[in-house]
């Protein structure tokens, strides 16, 4: 029997690839694979794990989400809006002019955002700096930083990675997206990956690979890295393009999707029907 708290997790989940898809349907265009793909960690992330004050976006003692794989910002915004920091009547004003929702991330513009990102691998940098920080401040924040497979094509990533593991931030957890897609297609056809996991345990990282889009998992990985010590922690997640939704899932093309015909756009208002109905209670999850 699925947990009352597990059950409120996945609607959220629900709710936010509603407020994912409904944007990006809004805006035209946009990076909806990898957004559906985190749609269950950010979930765990906003709904339980995260110590945070959406009344308070820079509270100090606030732990801290670094979206290095940027691109998947509505999925990011959709969290924040089902979590109080934005009003929900924003999501559909994604990436058009004046907005507060750019189509990757800015803290500037967005409450709730803490690191500007986008350009792929930089994140990673981000959250071993800001991770140092919290450290050296003497504050117990937890560093959530959510790469994607793709990204670790990047030679930043690693030498980020090095210096997390090096320093031994534990503060600093690393989720990894492995939704097995990239821009250009498959990861494994772009530049062999190898087995991911391996990769991070041989970086110094105690490292749990889990079902992606498995709340429950997602959780209880995150419940066991937070009591390592003095070591650098990851979590493998092992995901889908477009998960959670099967009309994305099985586009062979969708890294980023156009809603330009009556088509497309039909079958995507039935979606959010199913996806409205599921985060209301209206259906089982």
């Amino acid at each position: 029997m699925i947990s009352t708290e597990t059950s409120e997790l996945t609607r959220l989940a629900a709710r936010i690839r509603y407020g994912a898809i409904k944007s990006i349907q809004a805006a035209g265009q946009g990076h909806i694979g990898g957004s559906l793909s985190i749609a269950d960690t950010l979930a765990v992330l906003y709904g339980k794990q995260m110590n945070i004050r959406p009344y308070e976006p820079h509270w100090a003692n606030r732990d801290w989400l670094v979206l290095s794989k940027g691109h998947a910002g509505p999925a990011l915004y959709s969290a924040l809006a089902a979590s109080g920091f934005i009003d929900d009547d924003v999501l559909t004003t994604l990436n058009q002019g004046g907005t507060t929702l750019p189509s990757h991330p800015d803290r500037n513009k967005t409450p709730g955002v803490d690191a500007t990102t986008g350009s792929l691998g930089q994140g990673t940098s981000q959250a071993a700096g800001i991770a140092t920080g919290l450290r050296q401040k003497k504050l117990e924040s937890y560093v959530y930083l959510i790469v994607g497979d793709g990204e670790l094509n990047e030679g930043q990533c690693w030498e980020a990675f090095q210096y997390i593991a090096s320093n031994k931030l534990n503060n600093c957890i690393v989720l990894i997206d492995n939704n097995k897609k990239q821009l250009d297609g498959w990861t494994d056809d772009i530049i062999q990956q190898f087995d991911i996991a391996d990769k991070m345990r041989a970086f110094g990282f105690v490292t749990v690979s889990v079902d992606g889009s498995d709340v429950k998992e997602i959780d209880a990985a995150i419940d066991y890295l937070k009591t390592v010590k003095d070591l650098a922690v990851c979590i493998v997640l092992d995901t889908v393009k477009g998960a959670g939704v099967e009309l994305f899932e099985k586009m062979a093309d969708n890294h980023s999707v156009k809603f330009n015909d009556k088509k497309i756009n039909d079958e995507t208002d039935r979606v959010l029907m199913n996806l409205e109905h599921v985060f209301k209670g209206d259906k089982d999850v």
